[in-house]
């Protein structure tokens, strides 16, 4: 399966804070985006390892990504080793994304700076030839990504470059919320975590604005890369 947009996250809804309004946008605009999930957010605080597989499925849903899947790594301790390499080596070459989105490359959970190294070699892993990977039977192709972009999440992080979510924040949000037991619910009885009150719920908006305001648009989300990015002209450029 040919995508543009391979979208990796440590834990489910890692993708959808960081970069649910690109993704919602990219679908709207013909694109095919895949999300994988590295880990279950089976030590989350609230919620279920199942609550959060039948959410997952709901956010998938509101953005529209062709695909959903779960590698179902440890949550909590994750490791750059061969296995969970391996793991996400497979995914690209049955992908095959143009780009990569991972992890902010340092944020106040260790398993998301953890997660954007791992993706990050796996996608130069994924394009040596003498390492051998199979799907459905078949010996996979190898691949790799022409990049790598890592996405913000809880620490501010001075962003590279920005993309315009003006159109597509409310999905961002719908898809957010549909973790409904990971966010704020007044009505709810389990405990408070840092991403469960109000003032983190009205951080998507307020931060996105912010983001817009610096880059002359509405709402934006912002990206570190890699390497250097080369444009063959000023073509889609905000002025």
């Amino acid at each position: 399966m040919k995508t543009d947009i391979l979208a990796f996250g440590a834990h489910p809804d890692d993708v959808e804070l960081g970069c649910g309004g690109t993704i919602a946008k990219l679908v709207s605009e013909g694109k095919k985006c895949v999300i994988v999930d590295l880990t279950k957010g089976e030590l989350g605080t609230r919620g279920t390892e199942e609550t959060r597989k039948e959410e997952a499925a709901d956010s998938a849903k509101i953005l529209g990504v062709s695909a959903r899947e779960n590698l179902g790594m440890k949550d909590g301790f994750l490791m750059n080793s061969e296995e969970y390499q391996l793991k996400i080596v497979k995914m690209i070459r049955k992908y095959r994304p143009e780009i990569v989105l991972a992890n902010a490359i340092d944020d106040r959970h260790p398993d998301h700076a953890k997660a954007a190294k791992l993706v990050s070699d796996a996608c130069f892993l994924a394009g040596l030839r003498k390492i051998e990977t199979v799907e459905g039977g078949e010996n996979q192709e190898v691949w790799r990504p022409k990049h790598i972009f890592h996405y913000i999440q809880w620490k501010h992080i001075q962003p590279e470059f920005v993309i315009d979510i003006s159109e597509h924040l409310d999905q961002k949000i719908e898809a957010c919320m549909a973790f409904k037991t990971q966010f704020y619910d007044p009505d709810s009885k389990e405990p408070v975590t840092p991403i469960a009150t109000k003032d983190f719920f009205e951080s998507l908006t307020y931060r996105a604005q912010d983001l817009g305001r610096l880059s002359g648009v509405t709402y934006a989300e912002g990206f570190t890369t890699e390497k250097l990015i080369a444009l063959k002209n000023f073509e889609g450029i905000v002025l």
